[in-house]
């Protein structure tokens, strides 16, 4: 790819999520930091031919009017990143907050079907404007609820029926998804709201031709879960209990606080794990808002096996981690390599990159070795047929 040929749209612009991968990729570009944390700069995953950061063009919609430079100044100030390059990137930082528009919310005076061409047409006036060869839509706006059961939802045929006669059937996630699916972006669901997932959402990817990933990034705990638990497995050893308490702050925190939209986290956060133990596993998982600690979030678990002869034991951890700094980074990554999938002309949701998710998409893998070798074995792959 050449340089300026790629896009990152945002769902959620403003977040921190968002902000910290803008201001890192700038930050990246100018010399200002180095690459840790980086998945694609690594050589086995490099070796797919993926597109430079230099040229990386961000826009997005959001909710929120507050400028950029405002809410890195914030993070900043939360110790999410160090105050100097937000001084240093405050007028690139400008910048990309021009290419952040309103989002189109679905009430008494738009549609579903309106908003929807309304997204739609900001993400291709976006690829237009910029002349970007292809545009990769990420999700990081706050979980919503699991997706309700409807028809519509199940077969592409009827939602677009029930949009054209006025109907809402879709959840807000899915509704962008639809959007970004008919203006031909790959799509990243780095949320576990329903999003792409839905059946109709599914076949509308295959009939535009576009590829997908999610859903849920895994940061922290769930991280540690995927590789903690093949151990147990491994050595026979059966767990009998494992009982998590979640602590997290900022928007994330909030919107969890709901317990319709903690429903999505729980469930992504917890199906890993029976999937890699291969019998349910008993134990509480918490999720508790606590305004205090602003973009850091703290993980304890308290596991509970049994070995040989019945013994009993245990094991505890706690984890502390800054959210969006986990999280940036990924989504840096999948952003280049779900560009290099649409080169390679793929469509559908990508398995091989179930590595960067708690629930993956397209794959019942949930351990992170094997994951990661799946991951490599389609960067060899592309690498070998990477066009010049």
């Amino acid at each position: 790819m050449t340089a300026g040929s790629l896009g990152l749209w945002f769902a959620g612009a403003r977040g921190s999520v968002a902000v910290t991968a803008t201001l890192g990729a700038l930050a990246v570009r100018a010399g200002l930091a180095d690459r840790t944390g980086m998945v694609s700069e690594l050589p086995p995953v490099a070796a797919a031919g993926l597109p430079g950061l230099d040229g990386l063009v961000t826009g997005g919609h959001d909710i929120s009017t507050a400028c950029l430079p405002k809410r890195a100044e914030e993070l900043a100030e939360g110790g999410v990143f160090p105050q100097a390059l937000v001084r240093a990137l405050s007028g690139e930082l400008a910048a990309a907050d021009e290419r952040i528009r309103p989002a189109h919310l679905p009430g008494e005076n738009l549609t579903q079907r309106e908003a929807a061409r309304r997204t739609e047409a900001d993400i291709r006036a976006f690829r237009e404007e910029h002349g970007l060869d292809r545009v990769v839509v990420v999700d990081v706006t706050s979980t919503s609820p699991p997706a309700p059961a409807d028809p519509a939802l199940e077969d592409l045929d009827r939602l677009q029926e029930a949009l054209d006669a006025g109907r809402s059937p879709l959840p807000g996630s899915s509704l962008y998804a639809y959007a970004a699916f008919r203006a031909g972006c790959p799509y990243v669901a780095f949320t576990p709201s329903p999003g792409p997932g839905l059946p109709a959402l599914a076949r509308l990817a295959q009939e535009q031709g576009v590829p997908w990933a999610g859903s849920d990034g895994k940061t922290g705990e769930t991280l540690l879960k995927t590789v903690l638990a093949p151990m147990f497995a491994m050595r026979a050893l059966r767990v009998r209990s494992w009982s998590s308490v979640n602590l997290l702050g900022g928007g994330d925190g909030e919107a969890l606080a709901d317990p319709a939209n903690a429903a999505s986290k729980t469930a992504s956060k917890g199906r890993g794990l029976e999937r890699i133990l291969g019998h349910p596993v008993q134990g509480p998982l918490h999720i508790d808002y606590v305004p205090d600690l602003g973009d850091w979030k703290t993980a304890w678990d308290l596991v509970s096996f049994e070995g040989f002869l019945g013994t009993r034991m245990t094991m505890q951890f706690t984890w502390e981690g800054c959210d969006s700094s986990l999280a940036a980074p990924l989504v840096l990554d999948l952003v280049r390599l779900l560009a290099r999938a649409h080169a390679r002309g793929e469509r559908g949701p990508v398995p091989e990159f179930g590595f960067f998710f708690k629930d993956p998409a397209g794959t019942d893998t949930h351990e992170l070795s094997q994951q990661w070798q799946e991951l490599l074995d389609w960067c060899a792959r592309a690498g070998e047929d990477k066009a010049p």
